[in-house]
């Protein structure tokens, strides 16, 4: 495994995992989810850093993955 794989991979854990934190804190420190969002203006926040974080840890744990079996071919 290249050193800018290994970054990738923990870049991209990293970020979502706090996305999930975020998300997570939604609905167990800041009110839950109703209908129509979170109660407070912090769980607006988490939201909006759940939202964020979420699909770009998950695009680039989708990169490091495809650089990891092109790694690995090679």
């Amino acid at each position: 495994m290249q050193s800018d794989t290994r970054k990738l991979l923990i870049t991209g854990l990293s970020i979502l995992s706090v996305g999930a934190l975020c998300a997570g804190s939604v609905a167990w420190f800041f009110g839950g989810y109703t209908p129509h969002g979170p109660q407070t203006n912090s769980g607006w926040l988490a939201l909006v850093f759940a939202l964020g974080c979420v699909p770009t840890g998950l695009l680039t744990l989708l990169l490091a993955t495809l650089k990891l079996i092109g790694d690995v071919r090679r």
